[in-house]
């Protein structure tokens, strides 16, 4: 795929994909999540592509958000379009059925938080930085960073957060559970690799169904989740690597997963 604003790599099993826009800090406009979206939609139909590292061209920025140029235009009715549009790009990016790595290389403010926010795990440079900071431009966030950044850190937390606008460093982010590791800024797309590399080797049916059962499990009453994680079970013990995996286990050898 062709694209202007994003660059597309291939290691393996593991695709990268670069916010490419740096210049102006890779900030999202909207051609730009246009061509996220295709790339999502695409790299998910793409059964040899296990797991995807998002990040963003350059050291300065992973996405320092979105770009005011478009915001300070929109119109009551433009403007929930757009974020409507927005919040469906980071929503296949949640629900891919693939592991999405952020390779969080520098300033991921507003939109480039809420978008590390919809990736499964989140690996920080100890150089970046990550904030909602939209209150201070007289706006609130559009691309459902004030849901995930509830749901991932807590209500107080998320409050804080959103109401002061502050950008807070890696070692905080981490300390409050916004990102998963904080890594030397040198060594982030090696441990992101890494991880990538081990994720990859698993089984991608039971992966999908974990990030499944935990992304729509966590709307559900814990009853009704229960039994949503049960089917899930039966589906996935009906599976050639479920076979495999067993009985490499009783073997004593490694599995070979092919996603069957």
């Amino acid at each position: 795929m062709a694209f202007d604003t994003l660059l597309l790599e291939r290691d393996g099993a593991v695709a990268i994909l670069t916010i490419n826009r740096p210049q102006v800090l890779n900030a999202l406009n909207s051609q730009t999540l246009d061509e996220l979206r295709r790339a999502i939609l695409d790299l998910k139909q793409d059964d040899s592509v296990r797991v995807v590292i998002l990040t963003g061209a350059g050291e300065k920025a992973f996405v320092a958000g979105a770009d005011i140029n478009e915001l300070a235009v929109q119109t009551p009715t433009s403007g929930r379009e757009h974020v409507l549009a927005g919040q469906h790009v980071f929503d296949l990016v949640e629900n891919m059925g693939k592991p999405v790595i952020a390779a969080i290389n520098g300033y991921a403010l507003g939109g480039g938080c809420e978008l590390a926010m919809a990736c499964t795990l989140r690996l920080a440079a100890d150089t970046a930085k990550v904030g909602q900071p939209e209150i201070s431009l007289g706006l609130i966030p559009g691309y459902a960073g004030t849901q995930r950044l509830t749901r991932i850190i807590g209500r107080g937390r998320a409050l804080e957060l959103l109401l002061t606008g502050d950008q807070v460093t890696a070692q905080e982010a981490h300390r409050l559970g916004l990102v998963n590791r904080v890594v030397p800024a040198a060594e982030l797309m090696a441990e992101a690799k890494k991880l990538a590399a081990t994720l990859a080797a698993k089984a991608p049916v039971a992966v999908k169904y974990i990030l499944e059962a935990v992304n729509k499990g966590v709307e559900m009453p814990f009853a009704q989740a229960q039994v949503f994680e049960a089917t899930l079970f039966g589906l996935v013990a009906s599976t050639e690597d479920m076979r495999e995996g067993t009985a490499a286990f009783l073997e004593k050898r490694k599995p070979a997963f092919k996603g069957r």
